[in-house]
């Protein structure tokens, strides 16, 4: 699919698509939960959609109600098939893998996309010391596993991935481990760490957290209960929201509704970025307002949120100076090698992007380029593409823009109800 953006003006208010990170969070929990969960807000997207698929192939039943709502009854894990499809989603791999091997049943996971390309060695070295058998393919999917998982005392390894630790928290407590310590080193994206522990405590587990270094389990057994029944809500989503911020920022003002200004979501950092970057900016309890004034470069740390760099470069695009984000090697993995798309897609724009080390230097403030550009399949770059887009000397075209999907299906959708220019979205 070839999407179109002329150069627009933006206005008006939008409500925030739901986070997928608290979806598909919200979805595993309610797997491992002996009764029904009522989901509010549901996502929507490819890697929401995954996640669904998953849960029912593990023995959970769906249902939607009129208003929306999603229900989910489950008894556990209970595999209805010997095969489990992630998608392309990455915390969906990782998440539901460990989960995964709470069953004795011989299962294989595996992907699609850019997800088949990705390292899983990290299984092969842990879930062994867990009772699990594993067979990858020579460190990528598919994998293999056969469980049931065993909580042990052990330490793994947080810098690649956060995600990997999110799906041996929620396993160790649905196995009802008792006075076991998963160590941590080099943790990655803490606040994601901070959403799974939430998610974990709405539906009933607790986990000490003891500095993001150590997560100790002393009882986590949930009570089985066929009449429990939780209610939960899914968060609006920062991640998708950084993009219609930063499009506020470019060529608004508007309005953002639908996100929670105290979230643990690692990409409420955004805010941060916008503040320190110049713009007129309002946040509200229950919206933010976001409008140009003359834009400056910044300095920003993404490590824990290297979804952000794609959004802080298109607004870096329109910063004097050179603004430098730090954490560009959390990039390599992800569904393109984002440091490289994003310097050679903004290359097409006419924006300058040098790499040193572990800095990303965006050179801003000249003006961006009409240009045909292409998002690698990566929803993120040709979202970044699309909101540099707004107020380029000419029209941009994105190649495979269908990308969006993946988290965000509604995201040229509602720049046009803000105001933008699109033709063919």
């Amino acid at each position: 699919m070839i999407v179109t953006i002329q150069p627009s003006q933006l206005s008006g208010t939008i409500h925030a698509a739901a986070s997928k990170s608290s979806m598909q969070r919200a979805c595993a929990a309610a797997l491992l939960t002996n009764g029904q969960t009522i989901l509010s807000n549901p996502g929507k997207s490819n890697d929401d959609l995954a996640a669904i698929d998953v849960i029912q192939k593990l023995g959970a039943t769906i249902a939607y109600a009129e208003n929306g709502d999603l229900v989910i009854t489950s008894k556990g894990i209970y595999p209805k098939n010997n095969e489990v499809n992630c998608g392309e989603s990455g915390l969906g791999i990782r998440m539901f893998t460990p989960i995964t091997a709470l069953s004795d049943h011989q299962i294989t996971l595996t992907g699609t996309g850019s997800l088949l390309t990705r390292p899983m060695d990290f299984f092969d070295e842990i879930l062994p010391k867990l009772s699990v058998k594993v067979q990858s393919n020579n460190g990528k999917l598919p994998l293999q596993i056969q469980g049931p998982i065993k909580p042990a005392n052990i330490e793994v390894d947080g810098s690649l991935s956060s995600q990997f630790l999110t799906g041996l928290l929620m396993a160790y407590g649905a196995a009802g481990a008792k006075e076991v310590t998963i160590t941590v080193k080099d943790l990655k994206s803490k606040p994601y760490i901070d959403l799974t522990l939430q998610v974990m405590k709405h539906f009933g587990w607790e986990v000490e957290n003891r500095n993001h270094e150590q997560f100790v389990f002393q009882n986590s057994k949930i009570p089985k209960s066929q009449n429990s029944k939780i209610t939960y809500s899914v968060e609006g989503d920062w991640s998708g929201a950084a993009f219609l911020l930063v499009a506020g920022a470019i060529a608004g003002p508007i309005t953002v509704q639908g996100l929670d200004v105290y979230s643990t979501q690692a990409d409420k950092a955004i805010l941060q970025a916008l503040s320190d970057c110049g713009c007129q900016l309002s946040i509200q309890s229950n919206q933010i307002e976001i409008g140009p004034l003359p834009l400056k470069a910044f300095h920003f740390n993404a490590n824990d949120c290297p979804d952000l760099f794609p959004p802080l470069v298109a607004l870096a695009a329109y910063c004097e100076g050179t603004t430098v984000i730090e954490g560009v090697k959390r990039l390599t993995h992800k569904e393109s090698n984002r440091s490289l798309t994003l310097q050679q897609e903004f290359a097409k724009l006419g924006i300058e992007i040098d790499l040193q080390d572990d800095l990303m230097l965006v050179k801003g403030g000249n003006g961006v380029k009409g240009a045909k550009t292409h998002s690698h399949h990566d929803h993120r770059i040709a979202m970044a593409c699309a909101v540099a887009a707004l107020k380029a000397d000419n029209e941009v075209v994105i190649e495979e823009a269908e990308a969006i999907n993946k988290s965000y299906p509604d995201f040229y959708q509602h720049l046009q109800q803000l105001g933008a220019v699109l033709i063919n979205p």
